[in-house]
């Protein structure tokens, strides 16, 4: 299996992340079009439960299959690889059917109680299969990062995407007649298909590629497994306590939403119909960048790990800079962007500009979140993960704190929400770089600090002078995309010229290196 750099690791899945995001705002259009706003605050509404029984059956494995499979992997110990593959297997069979029954059994509490909304049952109930899937990928896909091989999971990210676009609109189409209930079912249902589909494609690629046998003598390497256990769980529980408690603050959330808005006097019809428009069509286009900051953290992990082990600080930090450089230019291009553009972007997009203030209020403080992926994935590499963990316990307080006291007066409504959701966002980056300056004394020169603030005035002006072509000349989508493509070209020579990214670092790009 051949062994990828840094940067042509994170490159393969920024490319991945980039097709399937695009399919993936495919995907969202045609659901939203079809089952309208309140359809798609039922679909959203669901989600949260299924993210966070995943959280539960995968316990943070991800995180630690991959640094322990590149720690075994440096010296040859194949048969410490094996028995860290057999352990992550047996945790998560046994997890994963655990939720799966008891999230099928608690969907009529969940649905009526909760989340104020009978209609969520269906899709709670449909969503469920997809737990046992998700549970093998994640190791899967740890093995494959510890490798530092990403090209299977990326494959496979596209993959998956292209069979749920492919089977949303049909599933929706054939239950809509049945209800709008029904109609979200249907889009769970594609889910798992996608699911299902790219995970086997992971499991072809995995005896392509594999050196072992993992059946042979299953139960006696289980048995000799302790210490290989007890050294994924060192990672694996932190990692756990960071992603549950933002899996169980995605969970609330909805709950807090639809109770504080009926506080605020709003109508469960109408709550359902203004969350539906923040997580389905404002969240989407925020998180739009994280495909590429996600894709850093990833493939930063095993070279953070890689370089502790060598005692290699100045290489810890030169990849910790390198990943914000990367992903603060990811997301200022996008922040300038939606907040310029909010009510074109979501007219074209959704045939709709109901959410354009949302969007408008949330962009600028959403532009941390973007640096705070390769952050925490800077944490747990340096087995910081608890200090992480506590960090996300602190924001989620806040942001809940913040969205009750908001959400719940008529004055502010879902825009409280809007606001909680951005103190959280900037809390938590701001608790991770203070971990890391006590940890490792590691500090953003104020000389890139400086280049950000000129990034972004810059950009911001040259945005402008196009919001202000644009209106002046007859509105239509085909120059409303040519004036983003000229602004995108532009950008990108801003980024070269302000050095955030270098020479250097394009050299290790193999398409690219013979220009360099």
């Amino acid at each position: 299996m051949t062994k990828q750099s840094f940067l042509k690791g994170a490159l393969i899945l920024i490319l991945a992340g980039m097709i399937t995001r695009f399919l993936g705002f495919i995907n969202r259009i045609v659901v939203a079009r079809l089952m309208g706003e309140e359809g798609v605050g039922l679909y959203m509404m669901a989600l949260p439960t299924l993210f966070l029984a995943m959280t539960i059956t995968q316990l943070g494995l991800p995180v630690a299959i991959s640094k322990r499979v590149a720690e075994a992997d440096a010296v040859g110990d194949h048969a410490k690889i094996k028995r860290i593959l057999i352990v992550s297997l047996t945790i998560t069979s046994i997890t994963s059917i655990l939720c799966t029954v008891l999230m099928i059994i608690g969907a009529p509490f969940l649905a009526k109680t909760l989340l104020t909304d009978q209609r969520t049952l269906l899709p709670l109930i449909a969503i469920s299969p997809i737990i046992p899937i998700t549970a093998i990928s994640a190791v899967l896909r740890g093995y494959f990062q510890g490798k530092q091989n990403m090209t299977p999971q990326s494959i496979a990210q596209v993959i998956e995407q292209i069979v749920r676009i492919t089977c949303v609109a049909l599933f929706i189409n054939l239950l809509l007649p049945y209800g709008i209930e029904y109609a979200a079912a249907g889009a769970m249902i594609s889910v798992i298909l996608g699911e299902f589909i790219s995970l086997l494609y992971m499991i072809l690629q995995f005896k392509r590629v594999k050196r072992m046998k993992v059946r042979n003598n299953f139960f006696t390497y289980l048995r000799s497994s302790m210490g290989t256990l007890k050294e994924l769980l060192s990672i694996s529980i932190p990692s756990t306590g960071s992603k549950m408690i933002g899996s169980i603050s995605t969970f609330l959330e909805p709950i807090l939403v639809a109770q504080s808005l009926a506080i605020a006097g709003f109508t469960t019809s109408l709550a359902t119909r203004q969350y539906g428009e923040l997580t389905g069509y404002v969240l989407p286009l925020l998180y739009l960048p994280t495909f590429i900051t996600h894709s850093l953290a990833i493939a930063l992990v095993p070279s953070i790990s890689e370089a502790e082990a060598k005692n290699n600080t100045k290489l810890i930090h030169y990849r910790i800079h390198q990943s914000i450089r990367i992903s603060f230019a990811s997301g200022a291009i996008s922040t300038v962007v939606i907040t310029l553009f909010s009510v074109q972007i979501l007219t074209y997009m959704y045939g709709t500009d109901n959410a354009s203030q949302i969007l408008i209020l949330m962009a600028p403080f959403y532009l941390l979140l973007y640096i705070q992926s390769p952050l925490q994935a800077a944490l747990q590499a340096l087995d910081l993960a608890k200090q992480a963990m506590w960090n996300s316990l602190a924001g989620a307080v806040v942001k809940f704190t913040v969205l009750f006291i908001l959400a719940s007066n008529p004055n502010f409504g879902i825009m409280g929400v809007a606001i909680a959701m951005s103190v959280g966002v900037v809390f938590i980056t701001l608790l991770h770089l203070l971990t890391l300056q006590k940890a490792i004394n590691y500090t953003i020169p104020f000389k890139d600090i400086s280049k950000m603030i000129l990034l972004l005035i810059l950009t911001w002006g040259l945005g402008n002078i196009f919001k202000h072509i644009y209106q002046l000349i007859q509105p239509n989508i085909i120059l409303f995309l040519g004036l983003l493509v000229i602004l995108c070209v532009l950008y990108l020579i801003f980024i070269f010229s302000l050095r955030f990214i270098t020479r250097e670092e394009l050299k290790q790009i193999p398409f690219l290196q013979k220009f360099f």
